[in-house]
């Protein structure tokens, strides 16, 4: 699932984050931070993810109708990953709401009651700090209070056919 949030930083500028998040495990696997919103911002995230997991092929990738998504760029950088495109309904958020979520948690999290950043590099620092922490340490009670980190190795190690878990 992909998304894009602000990040509001003093003076009334803003820096973009795209995510790219597993939905499975929970677990970022691609983001990218710039200051704009252009359509390499989310090729950008889309690619990191594909570094994450080595290859994307097969995956799905759920997303809003925002320009970025519906753009032919991004559908060239899907098929190039080996991904299948998949949208949410036109003006529906709650058809993306793990993204919105994760967004807003994101942020809650991050600002700590601040209403911005008082820099560029201060929100860069916080956000790589933050995302870092959200896969390596936050736990999700959907995980089994895991986090999506400890959750995937728990799934590699995990015995696969009945013989081994017995």
């Amino acid at each position: 699932m992909g998304d894009i949030t602000y990040l509001p930083v003093d003076g009334g500028k803003f820096l973009y984050l795209a995510t790219v998040i597993d939905l499975a495990s929970r677990r970022l696997v691609g983001w990218a931070i710039a200051d704009h919103m252009r359509t390499d911002l989310v090729t950008d995230a889309l690619i990191a993810a594909e570094r994450t997991r080595d290859s994307l092929t097969g995956a799905i990738m759920h997303v809003d109708h925002g320009a970025q998504y519906t753009s032919r760029a991004f559908a060239d950088a899907c098929r190039r990953a080996g991904v299948r495109q998949s949208m949410s309904a036109i003006g529906s958020s709650a058809d993306n709401a793990l993204a919105e979520s994760f967004n807003a948690t994101f942020k809650r999290e991050t600002l700590q009651g601040r209403k911005h950043w008082s820099s560029e590099r201060e929100a860069r620092l916080d956000a790589f700090r933050r995302l870092h922490r959200y896969n390596t340490r936050r736990r999700h009670s959907r995980l089994g209070h895991r986090s999506p980190i400890a959750y995937e190795t728990a799934l590699r190690e995990a015995p696969t056919t009945p013989t081994q878990a017995a």
